[in-house]
């Protein structure tokens, strides 16, 4: 089989080069870009992120990105969304002066409610999954990865809920809507876990492209 080529968006925010490698690892061919064709011509698309919401829509919106994400997807592209990238998947934030999001999933992103636990949250925390879904296919119904946020989402719809972990208060973890896919946690740090979900992500990549 061909192996599936995965563009990374760069728009300047997340630590581009850990996912690609780690998506070299379990057998993609991932590409840092940020040109147009290059994200046309792939077989699935990752959106990284770390940092503010509110700074990442502007940059992905002076760049033209925006739209592309919304392109790749509607052409039923794969596009997984981790950490920041996974916020942005949704309609706003309230983060800083607040920002309107990518508006493909329905829901805000918010402050952790942690009740004195210290933010950021920072450290390996336990996710439960709530269904079957080919991105966690192998995976145990329980298993941890590596989180590092302050903010998560909160879908409006429930049915988009894959995983739930619990700091403080409950909150998504994993977030699916086929071909449509985001993580808060970062699996390229997560050890054996993280890369048998990224594995799964261009497994979904090539099924497709196929």
């Amino acid at each position: 089989m061909t192996l599936p080529a995965i563009a990374v968006l760069d728009y300047g925010m997340g630590n581009r080069r850990s996912v690609e490698k780690a998506l070299e690892r379990v057998g993609a061919r991932p590409r840092i870009t940020r040109q147009p064709d290059d994200v046309r011509a792939a077989d699935g698309l990752v959106v990284p992120g770390v940092g503010a919401f509110p700074e990442a829509m502007r940059r992905l919106r002076e760049l033209g990105l925006d739209g592309l994400v919304r392109e790749r997807l509607d052409a039923g592209g794969p596009v997984l969304g981790i950490c920041l990238g996974m916020q942005l998947l949704f309609e706003r934030s309230s983060e800083h002066e607040g920002a309107e999001g990518l508006a493909l999933l329905l829901g805000e992103v918010t402050r952790l409610q942690t009740h004195g636990l210290r933010l950021p949250h920072i450290g390996w925390n336990l996710v439960r999954f709530q269904r079957p879904s080919s991105l966690t296919a192998g995976l145990p119904e329980a298993c941890a990865f590596y989180h590092v946020h302050t903010f998560a989402p909160r879908p409006a719809d429930e049915g988009d809920v894959l995983g739930v972990a619990e700091y403080g208060e409950p909150f998504a973890s994993v977030v699916a809507r086929d071909p449509l896919f985001g993580v808060q946690f970062h699996p390229e740090k997560s050890s054996v876990h993280g890369l048998r979900l990224l594995e799964n992500f261009a497994a979904i990549c090539a099924r497709v492209a196929a």
